[in-house]
């Protein structure tokens, strides 16, 4: 599913950010460009409104992260609204990490988090 994403001014420096489809290793640059765009010393905290987001892989929780970086570097904040289950057990996942490179490349990392969102996915439509 390709990616959309909207931004919606929400006061002085703050910006709602709703993705709506897949965020993988094909559509991450769009959400990139995207926060890139209203990223900048003026910008005081985004949301992220995950609601319409599908799938996230590595790539697109490296954009979140950097963007919660960036943020904290200017006493910005970042929050994240609306995950689906699957959403949060990808994020859920790369917490309970370690800080060193558990996987050999991104595409094993890929691998792992698809198995899991999809098992999550499973025991939501066995309910």
């Amino acid at each position: 599913m390709p990616l959309t994403v909207s931004v919606n001014k929400k006061g002085e420096g703050i910006f709602v950010v709703s993705p709506s489809g897949s965020i993988d290793s094909t559509t991450y640059t769009i959400l990139e460009n995207e926060v890139n765009s209203i990223l900048g010393p003026e910008t005081r905290g985004i949301v992220f409104d995950m609601r319409d987001v599908n799938y996230i892989s590595s790539m697109g929780i490296g954009v979140v992260l950097k963007t919660e970086k960036a943020l904290a570097e200017n006493k910005g904040s970042l929050i994240l609204i609306n995950l689906s289950t699957q959403v949060k057990v990808a994020f859920d996942i790369i917490r309970a990490l370690p800080n060193l490179a558990v996987f050999s490349d991104i595409d094993e990392a890929d691998a792992y988090l698809a198995k899991m969102q999809k098992q999550e996915l499973d025991k939501g439509k066995s309910k």
